[in-house]
Parts: structure tokens; sequence; C-alpha cells
């Protein structure tokens, strides 16, 4: 299945190329970013990780059909890339995301959640999306709290700082839907 590019009012999702690794190498390593992700992340972050990263894990998973990644950007500025979000179809851990720390607080990842989000259930067919995050990650939360979801186990994972509580949120196609009538 081909990955369309998504719009919002604000944003233009366009899905990931090789040709990203350049900019997401720019805006990534950053500790505001990272600090929060997998600890397969690696830290400090090498000169070619965004190029490995795109290459050997992003672009094969989407050639495989398990994952859908797009680029963040502005519409006024559809060349600059503001961050990446990205759905995966594999267990427990659907959804996933970044922006850059000059691009956060603004909404725009609320917004750009929101069209994956419904990408992944109204297009895809999937039947319940989970998104797992370190606790202490309060805007992160507060995205799937806002979207509905709602908080189904804790426990404790290794994060790039550290192992960390840990917590993994959900919703199912039809609490989505619903939410999106009203």
């Amino acid at each position: 299945m081909q990955i369309p590019t998504l719009i919002t009012e604000r944003l233009w999702l366009k899905p990931l190329v090789t040709e990203d690794a350049l900019q997401i190498q720019k805006l990534y390593p950053h500790w505001e970013i990272v600090r929060y992700m997998v600890a397969s992340v690696p830290w400090p972050y090498p000169d070619n990780g965004a190029e490995n990263y795109v290459n050997n894990v992003a672009l094969p998973d989407m050639a495989k059909g398990i994952a859908w990644f797009w680029t963040i950007r502005r519409r006024e500025a559809p060349d600059d890339l503001m961050g990446l979000i990205c759905l995966y179809d594999v267990e427990d851990n659907n959804r996933g995301f970044w922006l850059a720390p000059e691009y956060q607080r603004q909404g725009y990842m609320r917004e750009a959640s929101t069209v994956v989000t419904d990408y992944w259930f109204n297009t895809l067919n999937k039947p319940l999306l989970r998104a797992p995050k370190a606790a202490l990650n309060s805007r992160s939360q507060l995205i799937s709290a806002s979207s509905g979801m709602r908080l189904i186990r804790t426990g404790k994972q290794e994060y790039v700082s550290g192992l960390l509580d840990s917590e993994l949120w959900e919703i199912t196609r039809d609490e989505w839907n619903a939410r999106q009538v009203n």
C-alpha cells in the first residue's frame, strides 16, 4: 500500500524518504527529544544515526508493510522538517513521535497525532492502538489523554535516560470513532 501524504489545518505529513535523514540528523539529537526514547536509541547520537535509522530500520519496515512513517512539516514551510510520527503494527507499540524543541507546545503534535491515529483506524482498519511511554513524559501523556486514550498498564522500561517507570495507553477503533462524531 502506498503511504499517502496527510494534510491537516496547519501541517503536511509527508511519507519518509531517504533524503529526510539529513534534516533528521540536525533536529533529532537533543536530550529533550531522546531522553524518553527506548534504550536502543544510541546516545550520544552518532553522526550517521539518522541515515542508519531511516535506511536500515524505518524504510525497510515500511516496505514490509509493518510501519508507516511521516515527516511533520508546516504547510507554510513544506521543505522544513519539524519532527517525525510513525505507526507500527507490533504488539503494544503502535504509535511514536518526536518534535524538535522549537516546535513543541504549539499543538502541532496533537494535530499530527489525530490525523495519523485516524489513518490507523479508518484506513488501515486496525481495531486497537496502543502507545507506550515513559511515565515522566507528561506532554506525551497529555496527547494520549486528550485523544481519549486510557492508561492500561504500568511497569519499568529502559530508556535513553535509564530505567524508568513506563506506561501503556490504548484506545479502540470504536472509542476513537465515537469521539470523532461528537
